[in-house]
């Protein structure tokens, strides 16, 4: 390792560590902290934030960039150059986002989260409506200084997913659509063919925690740097490779919260937990794209954890820690927990009508930031799209517009890549089947490990070395394609309703 190299990676492992500290503070906002701490919290994260950006963005960073940059070209280190490579072009971005705009939009983020809780415990947007104003102008903002040539969500897109277009996922979206909808009718047109009371009964709080803990190390997930707590809404967060925690919520009446909860934290943090160690305190120690972290916290928690094969495995476990299961038996269990049905909660929607709920935020952020939709119509925005996409319409504000953090933290651009991690996780899947036939044989006799290696070796190692659609195409031959997704939930749904589509 070259000299140039070695003061790059020290001054990149400061930032690193700012960065964590700042992700500690926002993590225990969550969980631990007193309702009272927020002013003083607030304060914290600008400032912590504003020094991670004001020492990633001086000039020595520069000089230090250009000095590795032709050290490394000598050495011909791939995963030094690409240390370098991903670094320039988050310099290069960073530097356009002014020291005090940072410092604002972690602040305002902070005193907006707060405020979101209290709006949703009292179901009163009115309560986080001028929060909301706030995140959008500065969301605004942010698309202002980034830059970008047909639409301003397109700079916010980049951040969560680089090099996606607010055209591409319209299209992506406009395909999943005209494929999904008829099957969701059809489904619909069989409602009564699945039921699903036996995971609507009481289910104790400490089971769940035994049980859901017991599914995580199952597939794979190391608690010796890991977690779980809870919080208002699941979220997964690291601090290093070597400390990754995961949040979740527990209803005593209804299994599913809890437990898939945890399995999709779970796939997140296992994609975190997997990363290289060489990459440890730079900015290859993460994921490369908000939608291939979701696809593999979609893979775990649907396409694993909603399996036959899976629950054919687990039962013995799942009736030990919940006796009244095991009336119900296996193959009805399997049934219930894949049941579709229209419902107000994104985080608790089956995986065939999932995606309309992100379709529904998507459009409105693209309308919010266009300046075509205002704050104060977004409560009855919301209500009429959710009744035109599914059929309902959400008795209060805490089952509809409040439902979700990620416009309190002014993460306007990020809510596309759920779905296109779908898409995503079908892909993977997919490519892991071609090259280890005998992956659902595995799953029934509760080997995961098989898949969780090749995920390992092919997606986690690489954290954000290579750029989301090359990845996806180096693992699976192709870019972001919806086709192995929609046939993934044609066969399955048709299957369990006993749709008739020859």
């Amino acid at each position: 390792m070259g000299n140039h190299f070695t003061q790059l990676k020290q001054r990149l492992g400061e930032v690193s560590d700012l960065d964590h500290a700042t992700a500690v503070l926002s993590w225990d906002q969550e969980t631990y902290m007193p309702e009272g701490s927020v002013a003083p919290r607030s304060e914290q994260l600008a400032t912590l934030s504003k020094l991670s950006h004001a020492m990633f963005t001086a000039p020595a960073t520069l000089r230090q960039l250009k000095a590795a940059a032709e050290e490394t070209d000598t050495q011909k280190n791939a995963k030094n150059l690409a240390i370098v490579t991903v670094s320039r072009a988050d310099y290069a971005r960073a530097r356009k986002l002014p020291a005090d705009f940072v410092a604002e939009v972690s602040r305002t983020s902070s005193q907006a989260q707060h405020a979101w809780m209290d709006a949703r415990k009292k179901s009163e947007f009115k309560l986080f409506a001028p929060w909301l104003r706030k995140n959008i102008e500065l969301a605004r903002r942010r698309a202002d200084y980034l830059g970008y040539t047909d639409h301003p969500y397109d700079a916010l897109l980049d951040q969560y997913e680089p090099g996606m277009k607010t055209s591409d996922v319209h299209r992506i979206f406009e395909e999943l659509r005209v494929k999904t909808v008829p099957l969701i009718q059809q489904v619909a047109a069989r409602s009564e063919r699945v039921g699903d009371a036996c995971i609507h009964q009481a289910f104790d709080k400490a089971a769940q925690e035994r049980f859901g803990r017991h599914v995580a190390e199952v597939i794979g997930y190391d608690f010796k740097r890991g977690r779980v707590d809870y919080t208002t809404h699941p979220f997964c967060t690291t601090f290093g490779i070597d400390d990754v925690r995961i949040t979740t919520r527990v209803d005593e009446n209804f299994l599913n919260p809890y437990l898939f909860g945890v399995m999709h934290e779970v796939g997140h943090a296992l994609y975190e937990q997997g990363i290289d160690h060489s990459y440890e305190r730079t900015p290859l120690a993460s994921g490369t794209s908000l939608g291939l972290h979701e696809s593999q916290s979609r893979l775990w928690e649907n396409l694993v954890g909603r399996s036959r094969e899976f629950w054919q495995f687990m039962w013995p476990s799942l009736v030990t820690h919940f006796p009244q299961l095991a009336e119900a038996g296996v193959e009805d269990f399997y049934e219930a927990i894949n049941k579709v049905e229209a419902s107000l909660i994104r985080v608790e929607a089956d995986e065939l009508t999932y995606n309309m709920h992100i379709m529904v935020r998507f459009e409105m952020e693209v309308a919010m930031i266009e300046g075509n939709l205002k704050v104060k119509d977004i409560p009855e925005v919301w209500n009429q799209k959710y009744n035109d996409y599914l059929g309902i319409a959400p008795p209060n504000d805490a089952l509809g517009c409040l439902q979700d953090t990620h416009w309190a933290g002014v993460g306007i651009g990020y809510f596309s890549t759920y779905s296109l991690g779908n898409i995503i996780s079908a892909q993977l899947l997919e490519s892991a089947e071609r090259a280890m036939p005998t992956l659902r044989d595995d799953f029934l006799h509760g080997r995961f490990g098989p898949l969780l290696t090749w995920l390992r070796r092919n997606v986690h190692q690489h954290g954000r070395r290579f750029k989301p659609q090359e990845l996806v195409k180096r693992v699976t031959g192709s870019t972001i394609d919806p086709t192995a997704y929609i046939a993934y939930l044609t066969t399955k749904y048709s299957e369990l309703y006993e749709l008739d589509h020859a």
